[in-house]
């Protein structure tokens, strides 16, 4: 159980190693910043789940990935302003006795995620 994210580059055909992600808590209009972290090579965090099983609370999360900046650094040359910069996901966590996992499939101009497992 928990709460995972994995992100994919559908234009390089790879993990997006590198790519800055951000979690936060969503109440309203107010946002609580809970972890930033780099992908690891398989595109994924580091250190695991964002959140395990005891510490996942029914609510509303965002994640913010650093798309336009993750282009770049891998050579891509982007218009100024990039068609997406960061890519905002909010969702929500309805039953913390299920797996949330929030994947990422990303270009520099489009993007699509689901519910996983």
């Amino acid at each position: 159980m928990g709460l995972s994210t994995h992100v994919l580059d559908t234009m390089h055909g790879s993990p997006a190693a590198g790519m800055q992600v951000t979690l936060y808590e969503t109440h309203g209009d107010a946002v609580k910043l809970v972890k930033r972290f780099t992908l690891n090579s398989d595109g994924r965090n580091p250190d695991g789940q964002l959140y395990d099983n005891d510490s996942l609370r029914a609510g509303t999360y965002r994640l913010s990935f650093e798309v336009a900046a993750y282009f770049r650094a891998r050579g891509v040359e982007l218009p100024e302003p990039p068609f997406l910069d960061v890519v905002h996901l909010d969702f929500g966590v309805a039953h913390t006795d299920q797996h949330y996992h929030v994947p990422l499939l990303a270009s520099p101009w489009s993007y699509s995620t689901y519910r996983g497992s």
